[in-house]
Order: C-alpha cells, then structure tokens, then sequence
C-alpha cells in the first residue's frame, strides 16, 4: 500500500500582523517567516510522518532545492517531483492575524505546467491497493484520477480551493471527497441531492468533523480535541493526510478520524504550515494524554 499525491508545492511568505488588512489599508507587519507550503506538499509530509509510504508527484522551478530537502527529510519520495525550466516555484502569501486567523493569495507557478505524461510516467507503479491524493492547487487533476480509478486506487479528493467546475468534473473519479464546512456548504447550495462518491469528509476546525459513507449512510463524528490556536494554515491538510494514511493501511473511519482530529490539533498550536506538522508517534501521545 503507497500513497501517492498528485500535490501543489508552495513557498510559504507569512506576514503576522494585528489584524488583516481592510480594503486599501497599508498595514507593517510584526514579523516575517519564509517556510514550505502548498496544500499538496502539506498532505504528503502530514501522510508520510502518519507512517504511509507516500510519492510526491509535482513540479517546480529549477531552484529552490531547500524545498525538496525538506520533503526528503519528512519521509516523501520526490522522485516524481518535474524540475521546470522558465516556471516559478509556486508561492503563497499568508496573512496572519492575532487571533491565529489567516488570508491567503497563491501564485501557482510550475503547479499548473504539469503535463499529462509527466502523470503517466509517475502514475504507472499505481497498484489497486493505493491512494491518489488530489487538490485544486495543480494541473491535470481529472486526467490523474482517471488512471488511478483505471488501475483500481482510491482518490481522496480535496475539493479547495473550491470551484464548483472543477468539482463537477472530478466527481465521477472520487472516491471520498474531502471538503471544510464552508466548502460543503457551496457544493450542497451548487449541487443538491445525491453525490456520485463513496465517502464525504468534512472538516469543521473547532467543532471537529465528520465521514459520511455515502454507500450506507452512517455517519461518524469526531470532536476536535480542546486547544490554544497559534496558526491554523496547514490544520486541514494535516487532517486529510493523516486520514488518508490511516485509511491507507487498514485503520477503520472512527480510528481514521480522530488519528486525523490530533494531528490536526497539534498542528494548529504552532506556527508556520509543512514544517510544523506533527509526527505520529507525537500524535499517538497527544490523543493518549491530550491535556
């Protein structure tokens, strides 16, 4: 069993200031942090430190070698990361408020030059037994669903950032479509009744989340375990890669979800996104002993 995450890489520049900027407001910030970001390089350091053997799939500039380090260093096979002449490495600029809120405008760089033999050449070691991870946040999503469904993987898809076009045509390849509460809302306001999906996964930050399975209609919930917001970028990446790792070797939903709900916890009392998801036998801890 492998994960493998077709995933955008970002550098993260994040700004810390009183409070987010109001329209043509100039604000200083109280502090500055460059860090590793994306939310595809997100769920696949969140899988790999879960313990799951998990490909990267995914493109770059030809600089910014520190990022592919720091993958490497989480666990993450990035042979399958395309090194892009002529394309910026994606970026994102994160906002930061005193209440550990966040907004967040991205330039995708190299994440939208992936090509679909790129996909084709990484996708083709997919066994049945596998997971594809997919986002909103690269090139060729639809394209690398449709292998890994061919071969018989499931395809976790999270469906942000939203768009109800890109939503409509990746339905028919998921498997569990994992969404926030705000994002769910869009999609059921766009799309009432049925899904055409096994599992819906929806994550609600400090009221906790909830699966779905949409093949029996039981419902599982997990409450979000109690703690002191520092940063919340990254929170619902963590969850969905440690959900998919859990899922990834045999755990059931219940077990899945509330692996996923400490890591997230975790991750949200500390600042910065990549870098500062937790590891499993941290996680393992934590849910053991949360206060």
């Amino acid at each position: 069993m492998a994960i493998w995450n077709l995933g955008s890489i970002n550098i993260d520049h994040v700004y810390r200031l009183d409070h987010l900027p109001r329209p043509g407001e100039t604000l200083a910030a109280r502090s500055y942090v460059q860090g590793l970001g994306g939310k595809g390089a997100n769920q696949s350091i969140a899988a790999a430190r879960a313990g799951a053997i998990t490909h990267h799939i995914g493109a770059m500039g030809t600089g910014d070698d520190w990022v592919v380090d720091r993958l490497k260093n989480a666990g993450v096979c990035t042979a399958d990361i395309g090194r892009l002449p002529g394309q910026a490495t994606g970026h994102a600029i994160i906002l930061l408020d005193s209440q550990a809120e966040n907004a967040i405008v991205i330039h995708p760089g190299a994440n939208r030059a992936i090509t679909r033999p790129m996909l084709e050449k990484s996708l083709a070691a997919l066994k049945p037994q596998d997971t594809l991870l997919i986002q909103n946040e690269t090139a060729c999503q639809v394209e690398a669903a449709r292998i890994a469904r061919k071969a018989g993987a499931r395809v976790i898809y999270s469906a942000a950032p939203f768009d109800i076009g890109a939503v409509r045509a990746m339905l028919p390849f998921t498997t569990i479509l994992a969404m926030n509460a705000g994002e769910a809302d869009e999609l059921f306001a766009a799309m009432p009744g049925d899904l055409p999906v096994q599992g819906l996964l929806i994550t609600r930050g400090g009221d906790g989340a909830e699966y779905r399975d949409l093949t029996t209609g039981t419902v599982h919930r997990q409450a979000a375990f109690p703690v002191k917001p520092v940063d919340t970028t990254g929170a619902g990446d963590t969850f969905a890669g440690y959900f998919a790792a859990a899922l990834d070797r045999g755990d059931p939903v219940p077990a899945a979800l509330r692996l996923a709900a400490g890591a997230a916890a975790l991750k949200v009392t500390r600042p910065g996104a990549g870098d500062a998801i937790p590891g499993i036998e941290e996680v393992i801890g934590f849910i053991a002993n949360p206060s």
